[in-house]
């Protein structure tokens, strides 16, 4: 039946589906929605999403890169899946990663996440400061449930999501678990009464507590013991903001429904389908609003998948294989597939003027260009969404001269309302936006 709506942006569908019930949030109406259609009739803006999808061993820039140009750019060999979407990304080559290569499948990674060279040596290494998810999670990850996603489709592949030196945050690469923690018993459907466990407040209280002492210890402390009083504090905010989200009414975006269980038997050799299962999760945790910052990692630097129709591991292929490297070739083509269907699920849900894909801002890339030779210019991107109007996309950038990956990160902090004045150190330090990509 249709629960008869007040246009509150509260109106949901209830009904039966294979005999269990199920909730779905009505898609935004253009009656709730402001003359341009842009934002709720309230003033309110529709949220906007930033994300990295990134995959590993790079590619092939010969046949990456388009030969053409602008908004009429034709599709090069290794962008073919995602030419459907081209009005809606953005391809930008030409661009540099500018930190010392001295880490193979690293440095790369962490210059253009953090702007930073990584530090220490090679297999005694972390990134130098927190990525770029987390800096904007810092500042708008405190509005939903969950801070921030961290997603991976390769079993044990490594997260390139850091909160800074020795600090990353582990990829869920589960669908089972990815499913329990986004649609358990801590989801609560559009429409559906918030069902407040008594033990929150009790947790609340604690945590206040806890804050007082603490705030009162910083006056009697060093600068170092305040520093690390300072980032205790931080985390007990972020519980607090988390368990506060607990007990607020459930999100009420465009198309929000609890999804079913993944079915059982999912191979772990299946990377594209569990990149689909987990995939559809991840798309519809930011059509409810459950998270607005996300990365998910297809495969890890330096993986030696065995993908479909392949002699040897994909890492061993780009080093091994000679001449123009067709096996290392049609793997990017199969990984190039997988993303372009990422960013079709994003495109597929409606949401107020367009799809919840205009209202993001993902950065795909890998952590080198030529994975023969582990080179970090020419990097393969694509920005894809247009952050809500703020990115121009549609097009296909080529930077005049060897560009600096940094401003195109720095970019994308803006485009998510965060006023930076810069982005990284040394050669990487950016102090301005990649103009090309701004809107």
């Amino acid at each position: 039946m249709i629960q008869r709506p007040s246009w509150s942006r509260r109106a949901v569908l209830r009904g039966m589906l294979g005999g269990a019930a199920v909730t779905v949030g009505l898609p935004i109406l253009e009656r709730q929605l402001n003359s341009r259609g842009d934002a709720f009739a309230d003033g309110s803006l529709l949220p906007t999403r930033f994300g990295v999808w990134m995959w590993g061993n790079g590619g092939l820039p010969d046949r990456w890169v388009p030969a053409t140009e602008g908004a009429d750019w034709e599709p090069s060999t290794l962008l073919q899946a995602v030419w459907p979407y081209r009005s809606k990304l953005a391809v930008l080559t030409g661009l540099d990663v500018r930190v010392p290569n001295t880490i193979p499948h690293f440095s790369g990674a962490a210059g253009l996440l953090t702007g930073r060279a990584p530090l220490g040596v090679e297999g005694d290494n972390t990134f130098a400061s927190a990525t770029v998810d987390q800096v904007i999670a810092a500042e708008v990850g405190g509005e939903t449930r969950f801070r921030s996603l961290e997603v991976g489709v390769q079993p044990g592949v490594g997260s390139l999501s850091f909160n800074g030196p020795n600090s990353p945050n582990p990829a869920e690469t589960s669908p089972y678990l990815l499913f329990d923690r986004l649609f358990g018993d801590g989801f609560t459907a559009p429409g559906e009464e918030v069902r407040i466990d008594p033990k929150l407040r009790l947790r609340r209280s604690v945590l206040d507590a806890v804050a007082g002492q603490a705030t009162a210890l910083q006056s009697r402390v060093g600068s170092a013991d305040r520093l690390r009083l300072d980032q205790h504090l931080s985390g007990i905010r972020d519980l607090e903001l988390r368990l506060q989200r607990m007990e607020e009414n459930p999100p009420d975006l465009a198309a929000c429904l609890r999804l079913g269980a993944p079915l059982e038997g999912l191979d772990a050799a299946q990377l594209a389908e569990r990149h689909d299962v987990l995939a559809d999760l991840l798309a519809m945790s930011l059509a409810c609003d459950q998270t607005r910052i996300f990365s998910m990692f297809f495969h890890g630097a330096v993986s030696n998948w065995l993908f479909p129709g392949s002699t040897a591991g994909h890492h061993q292929l780009t080093h091994d294989e000679l001449g123009t490297q067709p096996e290392v070739e049609a793997i990017t083509l199969q990984i190039m597939d997988v993303m372009a269907s990422f960013i079709g699920k994003l495109d597929a849900i409606p949401e107020g003027d367009g799809t919840l894909l205009d209202h993001c801002a993902v950065l795909c890339a890998s952590e080198i260009s030529l994975g023969r030779t582990h080179a970090i210019d020419n990097m393969p991107l694509i920005v894809a969404g247009s952050a809500n109007g703020a990115l121009r996309v549609g097009e296909h950038i080529r930077s005049a001269a060897p560009g600096n990956a940094s401003e195109v990160i720095l970019t994308l902090i803006r485009a998510m309302g965060i006023n930076k004045a810069d982005w990284g150190e040394g050669d990487s330090m950016a102090t301005r936006g990649y103009s090309p990509l701004e809107a």
